[in-house]
């Protein structure tokens, strides 16, 4: 007898407990092919699509914090966009929008190096000296000598690969739409735009804050990409009233806090301050023109960087997305899914517009109080001044929750918390946060 002869049966005892398994496994697929074949065809494919919802809802979703509204060199700003970016990603943001006035940062620009030193508001080392110790001699391009020397800005497209390489920071091309109607400033700001937007006047403050939301949408739509606009500074000048933003329809985001201080952001004795215009226009949105409310955008403004007191660091958005692109970005903002803040931060949020439901867990620091007032206005009060963004209910501590109510057109809140700002834009200043509202979008009329 061989080997082989010898050692067959003995191989067969070994394989024996593998083919039960196997004969196992074969009953099981086919019990399972069975099931699925006496399955109604609509069943299956109900199952088909559970199965994609649960894929999609378990899509890891993250935080990512950002600037849209930034000034440089390009416009009225006082430092290289290159500093400013460092700035911003040295300080544990994920995204900039530069946002310089009807200009985007593209093109060949030479600046007088004397005119640039005349913006800078404190003494010390230049701005080009810091330029080129931060970014080195071969980066910096200088043409001319003594008072006619000059430098070249740098265009976007020659910054972007210098923040690129990390992974964790990128920028969103922007422009502060700068235009007036009697006087009065209308400033938006175009988000993800791919063209510059010649500002557009019209026949009325309102016609022109409308017709540059509308060039913003068109070349959205034109060249099928995501983009936003959103009204800056509102009682900037005292320009615009609440009304106006809420008959405005085409507008859908505003800035409930920028950090400048010279925007008029608390109001005055006479009138409102940017929280309650917000508030005055969503009542006037819900309860008379049945449309959809404001979302708040919270932002810098920033202009200066050596000095002066329109610095960076004082307000951004906190923007919930699937990834750190700048379509991802935009649509997330677009859909509600961020917050405002000058300081404050949630550990967790959930803002459910179809169940009415807002909870939420403040990221604490210790020893610090946090108080968040719920506001809102309730039917029936909304031709009462006193009684249009009134708060609902104060809540102390970090835990939050709370549910729209059937006499409610809506309701936001503000957290403010029990600390200084460290850049106060003006005097007390604490630090805060704003919820995007949610509200009865039974009584809205279909577009």
């Amino acid at each position: 007898m061989n080997e082989n002869a010898r050692f067959r049966p003995r191989r067969q005892e070994y394989l024996m407990p593998f083919k039960v398994l196997l004969s196992c496994l074969n009953a099981f697929v086919s019990l399972l092919w069975m099931t699925f074949s006496a399955l109604p065809l609509l069943a299956l494919i109900s199952f088909l699509f559970l199965a994609a919802d649960l894929s999609l809802a378990e899509e890891k979703m993250h935080w990512f914090k950002g600037n849209t509204h930034t000034h440089s060199l390009w416009s009225d700003g006082n430092d290289f966009p290159e500093m400013i970016a460092k700035f911003y990603k040295d300080n544990s943001y994920h995204f900039l929008v530069l946002s310089d006035h009807n200009i985007l940062s593209r093109g060949e620009k030479w600046m007088n190096v004397g005119a640039l030193e005349k913006r800078r508001r404190t003494l010390g080392v230049t701005t080009l000296k810091k330029y080129i110790s931060t970014f080195g001699q071969d980066w910096v391009e200088l043409r001319g000598e003594d008072k006619k020397q000059e430098v070249r800005l740098k265009t976007l497209e020659e910054i972007r690969p210098k923040f690129k390489k990390e992974g964790n920071f990128i920028f969103i091309e922007g422009e502060e739409i700068t235009n007036s109607f009697g006087g009065s400033p209308v400033h938006t700001n175009g988000m993800n735009l791919k063209e510059r937007i010649v500002p557009k006047t019209g026949k009325s403050l309102r016609d022109t804050m409308r017709n540059n939301i509308i060039a913003v949408k068109e070349q959205s739509v034109r060249l099928k990409k995501p983009m936003l606009s959103h009204l800056n500074h509102p009682n900037f000048g005292w320009s615009i009233t609440a009304e106006d933003l809420a008959h405005v329809l085409e507008e859908k985001f505003f800035e409930v806090y920028n950090g400048h201080p010279g925007i008029n952001h608390l109001g005055d004795a006479k009138r409102p301050g940017d929280e309650k215009i917000w508030d005055i226009a969503n009542t006037m949105r819900l309860a008379t023109l049945k449309s959809d409310p404001l979302f708040g955008i919270s932002s810098d403004d920033s202009h200066n960087y050596h000095g002066g007191d329109v610095k960076p660091g004082r307000g951004w958005v906190m923007v919930q997305a699937s990834s750190l692109e700048e379509d991802s970005i935009v649509r997330s903002m677009d859909s509600g899914n961020f917050y405002g803040s000058s300081g404050v931060h949630f550990k967790n949020l959930l803002r459910d517009q179809e169940k009415g439901i807002l909870e939420f867990e403040i990221e604490a620091d210790e020893d610090t109080e946090y108080v968040t007032k719920i506001i809102g206005t309730r039917k029936g009060n909304e031709n009462k001044p006193d009684l249009v963004g009134q708060t609902l209910i104060t809540i102390k501590g970090t835990k939050v929750k709370y549910k729209l109510k059937d006499n409610e057109w809506y309701f936001r809140a503000t957290v403010t918390s029990g600390a200084n700002h460290p850049l106060p834009s003006f005097k007390g200043q604490k630090e805060q946060a704003w919820t995007q509202p949610v509200w009865d979008s039974s009584t809205i009329r279909k577009k």
